[in-house]
């Protein structure tokens, strides 16, 4: 009898020890690998803002990207319930991380809520670009909203009217391949092109209509994803949201007003 007990013993002894073994090996393999994690987020985030604003089309080398990143793009944050630029480096605020911190950000009230996005920042990045005489050319900000099953991240380039998009770039979703996902088809994206975001009045115009009902003589109309309705309806609701005065609309406000192109 003892020497099952002693069997028993030993057994758990060397499941432990493995067990033990393993975890600090997963651990220490963690620790190491984060930096190169971290790398690859700011280089991924930083291709999909230069395709955005299109100075970066198809394939491009790492090392491309940063150079083309640091000559032609400055990140700026703004306080979002201003409009206004904050005097703050931006490599120490991560904008996704802090979206999910409730020490960073607070709960939206359901009718504030358009987008299913739960909660907001109160500082959120902007994303200045140059070009070669540095001259200000564009802003890009950061978007998300849910659509069918998922939350959909894009970067949107404005001009420096604070009103006509130079591109859209939806980068992270996880909607129906073929249906929904086709928000990352560049044929799809394109029809945003010179639209504009908001009406004479100040209110967001620009509209998501039906597959086929898109006047492409207006403004503001777009065509919706067929077969993709409630995909359609994330991305109208995150530019309701995101434009709209609980989003970037103060923002954008300024810089159609001029106040911060010089900024």
């Amino acid at each position: 009898m003892s020497s099952n007990n002693d069997s028993i013993s030993k057994t758990l002894i060397v499941v432990i020890s493995l067990c033990l073994v393993c975890a600090i090996v997963v651990s220490t393999a963690a620790v190491q690998l984060r930096p190169q994690q971290n790398q690859n987020k700011l280089l991924d985030s930083q291709i999909n803002i230069l395709r955005a604003v299109g100075l970066v089309e198809g394939a491009a080398s790492p090392e491309m990207v940063v150079e083309t990143f640091n000559k032609h793009i400055e990140t700026k944050l703004v306080d979002l319930n201003t409009g206004e630029f904050v005097e703050r480096d931006p490599a120490t605020f991560d904008y996704r991380k802090a979206l999910k911190d409730p020490e960073q950000s607070k709960a939206l009230e359901d009718g504030n809520d358009v987008a299913s996005i739960r909660r907001i920042t109160e500082l959120a990045p902007v994303y200045l670009a140059y070009d070669e005489q540095r001259n200000l050319t564009a802003f890009v900000i950061p978007v998300h909203g849910y659509g069918l099953w998922s939350t959909m991240h894009a970067f949107l380039a404005i001009e420096t009217d604070g009103n006509t998009i130079i591109g859209l770039n939806y980068y992270e979703q996880g909607e129906t391949p073929g249906l929904g996902g086709e928000i990352e088809n560049p044929r799809w994206k394109a029809q945003f092109d010179g639209k504009k975001l908001v009406n004479d009045a100040g209110e967001v115009a620009l509209e998501v209509k039906k597959p086929g009902n898109a006047d492409p003589d207006s403004p503001y109309e777009v065509d919706g994803l067929s077969g993709a309705t409630l995909t359609a309806n994330g991305v109208q609701n995150t530019f309701t949201f995101w434009i709209g005065e609980n989003g970037f609309g103060p923002f954008l406000a300024k810089v159609r007003q001029g106040a911060l192109t010089n900024g």
